[in-house]
Order: C-alpha cells, then structure tokens, then sequence
C-alpha cells in the first residue's frame, strides 16, 4: 500500500488519494507488513478458508462469530509481529445503539488496534482500492465492511446511505475523516473532512473521537523492534450537541479533541 503527502480528493466525501510514496519508504513499509504475514503464513491454509467460510455464510455465523475469529486473526499478528496495544477510556462507548467512531489516521495497523480492544462487534469503511489484496479482503467481508470507490460519487453516496441504515440497526461503524495518512506520522493530525460526518447528522447517533498514538510505528515507520501502540476512547459526543453544526464545524470539534488528547499523552513522555 502506498502512503504519499497529502493529496486531497475532490468527492464530497472528503478522502485523500494516497498514491506516491519514495521507493526507499514503499520498500521498507511492505518488509515490515509482510515479516508479520511471513511469519503466520503456515496458519493460511486453515485460517483463509475459515475466514471465508464464515464471511460467506452469515446464516451459519453469527457477528460475534465472526468478530471473534476477525479479533483472534488480530492477535496472532500482534504476537508474531511484537505488537501491544493499550486501550483507554472503555467506559466512554456507548453500551447500547450503533455509533460512529472518527480516529486520527496513522497508518495500515489503525482499524487492526481498534478492532482489538473493541469488545463489541463494529465494521469499517474502507478504500475499495486497497481492500481486495489476500488477508485484507477475508478480514474486511469477515466484519462485513464498506468497500467505498474514491472515483466513483454516487457509489460513495451508496456506501453512505448504507452505513447509515446499518447504524440506525444498532451497528458500530470505523470511518477515518482524515482520509490518508503519511509515512513516519509521528502522530501529527491532519484536516477532518466534512464529508464523514454525513453519517453522523443522518443518523443522528453518538460520536466517538478516537486518539490513536504511535500507531504509525507498526507498518508505517522505520522502526522495527517491539511496538506499544495506545487507543484512546474519549466521551462521545451526542446529537444534542452535535446537531446544531454543520459538518464542517462537526469535523473541527471531533479533531481538536484527538488532538487535545494526543498533547496530553504525548506531554507526560
């Protein structure tokens, strides 16, 4: 997966086209990412078709089923790449309803930490491009996630009014507003697009702001040891507040919480 500077893309929806990455970063962003596939790749002939037996057989299996095997595949990358995730403010997601989570955006490992220290069962959106690679496709259809075509607008609408419906349904969703992210982020923040928060305003259901820190160091850095990564989940923030703004001013608020959070960890190091 290529990771460039910052390229805004033009669909309303508000996502970056990560495109153009120096050859020496690109080589060894995908030495780190296929060590970890490396070194689990004696468990594929059990664990791909398992994946795919349960992503195609809904009927059979349940989304905690489903979830469960998505979570045990998480763990065992975790321990074979030496992997830690923390995860704080648990108590801060909402026990009951669908809701939106809008994390900073580091790189390849986000939605894999999210996804770890999530209990509940929840999906994500993810860029249609890079989503049908071995692994990758098995894991999003396993949580049953939305596939959306940066080039194609009135899929992208689909896709919207679709996880809508499904968060009105009670379901979880993982969108990251920043679209993209850069090699090396060192956890810096970027523009929220506006465009994310459709979702939120249509459903009228909580949002999460979620900090991820040093996130990027596991497939998007250069380093290369063991890795403690930390998620942060801050107290959502309820229609009532949030209904009066527009998305943009929606899309202001939720990145200066991160941000605010991210200061406040990175400060006690």
């Amino acid at each position: 997966m290529s990771i460039p500077p910052k390229v805004v893309f033009s669909m309303k929806i508000g996502y970056n086209n990560n495109s153009f990455l120096p050859m020496e970063d690109n080589e060894i962003l995908m030495i780190k990412f296929i060590s970890v596939i490396l070194m689990n790749l004696f468990r594929a002939p059990y664990l791909i078709p398992k994946m795919r037996r349960e992503a195609e057989h809904p009927e059979k299996y349940s989304e905690e089923e489903r979830y469960k095997l998505a979570r045990h595949v998480i763990r065992l990358m975790k321990l074979s790449g030496g992997i830690r995730t923390k995860a704080f403010g648990m108590e801060n997601l909402p026990k009951e309803g669908g809701y939106m989570m809008y994390p900073n955006h580091q790189g390849k490992y986000d939605a894999l930490g999210i996804i770890s220290t999530h209990v509940k069962p929840c999906s994500l959106v993810m860029d249609k491009a890079k989503s049908n690679t071995i692994l990758v496709r098995e894991f999003i259809d396993l949580v049953q996630g939305k596939r959306l075509d940066k080039k194609d607008v009135r899929q992208a609408l689909t896709i919207i009014n679709e996880v809508s419906e499904d968060v009105k349904a009670g379901k979880r969703y993982i969108l990251f507003p920043e679209g993209g992210y850069e090699f090396n982020n060192r956890n810096r923040v970027y523009d929220f697009k506006a465009g994310s928060f459709k979702i939120a305003l249509k459903t009228k259901a909580p949002i999460v702001p979620v900090a991820l820190i040093d996130s990027y160091k596991v497939f998007n850095s250069f380093s290369f040891g063991p890795v403690t990564t930390q998620v942060h989940y801050l107290k959502p923030i309820l229609y009532e507040e949030y209904g009066r703004f527009k998305t943009q001013e929606i899309a202001a608020l939720v990145k200066s919480r991160i941000e605010k959070k991210i200061h406040e960890i990175l400060a006690r190091k």
